[in-house]
């Protein structure tokens, strides 16, 4: 008996963007308590380069007082209200939808690929940032 399932031969694809600039909009964001490292789990969609276009990105972003700093980066360059922001308040449904330029970076830890959330900008920067070369700098970081 034959069967066919779509997209089995993109499976083996390596489903990991590579390390690099992209231009994205926040999909989704979810808030996940723990004890020791409460955080937000954002799922980005690649809207730039081109190639990877309707890729995923998923990452973390912490709600430790020492990682607070980087969530703030994070909301300020991706347009977040910026009253909401002023009054320490987090909507989930307001952050779906921002977009911005976040530089991506795999790490191995243990033989586990991480996936690094290293810097953020306004989506506006994307042309400047791209066309510069940035992927390979640390300009956005």
């Amino acid at each position: 008996m034959r069967r066919r399932f779509p997209g089995l031969n993109r499976a083996s694809q390596p489903a990991e963007v590579p390390d690099g600039l992209y231009l994205v909009r926040v999909h989704r964001t979810q808030y996940r308590w723990h004890a020791q490292k409460p955080f937000y789990g954002v799922q980005f969609s690649v809207l730039e380069p081109k190639q990877f276009v309707g890729s995923q990105i998923s990452g973390r972003m912490y709600c430790t007082e020492k990682a607070l700093w980087k969530l703030s980066w994070f909301l300020r360059d991706f347009g977040y209200d910026a009253e909401l922001l002023g009054h320490d308040e987090l909507e989930e449904k307001r952050m779906a939808g921002l977009t911005g330029v976040v530089k991506v970076t795999h790490t191995t830890v243990n033989g586990t690929s991480l996936l690094n959330l290293d810097g953020f900008a306004p989506a506006g920067r994307w042309e400047e940032l791209s066309s510069s070369g940035a992927a390979s700098n640390s300009e956005v970081a």
